[in-house]
């Protein structure tokens, strides 16, 4: 398991200064790209079986992102 650095810097951080449709764009584009995955593992085709968990956590970090930019301006 890895440890946590303070310096460095996160996947999240690295989504927070992107405007919201950039990050819509972002899963929108990572759902399709999933779907394409399970359709080869539905013929047995996917080369990397390990980027399934790449995109769906993608996908959970730009919509944390986007629901924490949303928030604030519900609070008002």
């Amino acid at each position: 398991m890895s440890t946590y650095r303070k310096d460095k810097p996160t996947a999240a951080t690295a989504l927070r200064p992107l405007a919201p449709a950039e990050l819509q764009k972002r899963v929108r584009e990572a759902r399709e790209e999933l779907l394409s995955l399970r359709l080869k593992k539905a013929t047995g085709a996917v080369e990397n079986p390990a980027r399934f968990r790449a995109l769906r956590r993608e996908v959970a970090r730009c919509l944390t992102v986007l629901s924490g930019k949303s928030a604030p301006a519900k609070k008002k």
